[in-house]
């Protein structure tokens, strides 16, 4: 995939074409960073699965379709990955694509991860970047041949986490707003989320990541390394009250929260599917729009290929946004 860098200054000459535009979100100084000496970090597993384990410099890759198709429909996606890296592949570019074949523009958020390694306050960092990334979208949307008041947000895992953060959080501005640019996200998608930080429901792995404290970065790799006792030491690491509160997002819908598509496998036994289900609730309780749609089978993290079924959740996904927005 051929990528070109550009500068948001440069926003203003941008054109639609097939060689994919990469923003940072940030012209000077990263807000919330530390001044270190660090790069990103990929690591490449196989042709399909990139892992980015290392976030210094966030950005958007922006994928727009044909002219000839558009809808002036976009959506901003955040890869998952715990809160501990980026499945930028399958959770990002995929489904960029996918939205594309049917009209609709996307912008995949390589955002950064709740690192305190180089990271002021880890717990508001992936938040920033994504208001950032809402930002800068809305405000040239001209450019992206996109509708202002169609800009969604999409997320899997804790990518949905993410999301569905964005879409219950979005008045507290973590970013300077000098134009007062609404950073509500008109629609949410979210593709087997991380929503509560409760201990009955939670990922323990994604929630101590995000807003676990007392361990340095060293201990918690050391932590990490064992896959199977991991989830269970992290579980005993106590976690503040008010943080749960504030980050498990089913306790934060109000009437405002967008409308949202959610999936989830009935099966997930790394995200528990009564994350979504309560979130369904919560929604529903506040009568907003909701559309679900769960699997028996297929575990965790397959993106948007469930390899136990031939119906694919993106296809009625994409139905769902364009009854919407289209009609």
């Amino acid at each position: 995939m051929k990528k070109q860098s550009l500068n948001i200054d440069q926003l203003s000459c941008f054109t639609i074409s097939n060689v994919q535009k990469v923003i940072p979100l940030y012209d000077e100084k990263i807000p919330n960073s530390k001044d270190v000496d660090t790069t990103d970090i990929f690591s490449t597993e196989t042709e399909e699965f990139s892992f980015v384990t290392r976030v210094h410099t966030p950005d958007l890759t922006v994928f727009l379709p044909d002219k000839s198709k558009s809808t002036g429909i976009g959506v901003i996606i955040c890869p998952g990955g715990a809160y501990l890296g980026l499945a930028i592949n399958h959770e990002g570019y995929d489904i960029a694509k996918k939205l594309n074949e049917k009209g609709i523009a996307a912008f995949v958020l390589k955002y950064r991860l709740p690192n305190t390694e180089y990271v002021i306050n880890k717990q508001i960092v992936p938040l920033q970047d994504a208001q950032r990334a809402i930002q800068i979208v809305r405000r040239n949307f001209k450019m992206f041949g996109i509708n202002p008041n169609k800009i969604g947000i999409a997320g899997s895992s804790a990518g949905g986490h993410l999301a569905s953060t964005a879409g219950t959080h979005f008045n507290k501005e973590f970013i300077d707003n000098p134009l007062k640019i609404s950073l509500r996200p008109d629609f949410m998608i979210l593709n087997y989320p991380v929503i509560s930080m409760a201990d009955s429901l939670t990922d323990f792995v994604s929630r101590y990541n995000l807003i676990g404290e007392g361990l340095s970065p060293k201990e918690l790799n050391l932590i990490l390394m064992d896959k199977k006792t991991s989830r269970q030491k992290l579980a005993n690491l106590s976690i503040d009250p008010q943080k749960i509160n504030e980050y498990s997002n089913e306790l934060q819908v109000t009437s405002e929260t967008p409308p949202t598509f959610i999936t989830h496998s009935v099966d997930d036994n790394t995200v528990k599917v009564q994350n979504s289900i309560l979130f369904i609730a919560a929604l529903q309780k506040n009568r907003v729009p909701v559309e679900s749609f769960f699997y028996a089978n297929g575990g965790h993290g397959y993106g948007i290929v469930n390899p136990t079924s031939d119906i694919n959740w993106i296809d009625s996904c994409i139905n769902w946004i364009l009854k919407i927005f289209v009609g």
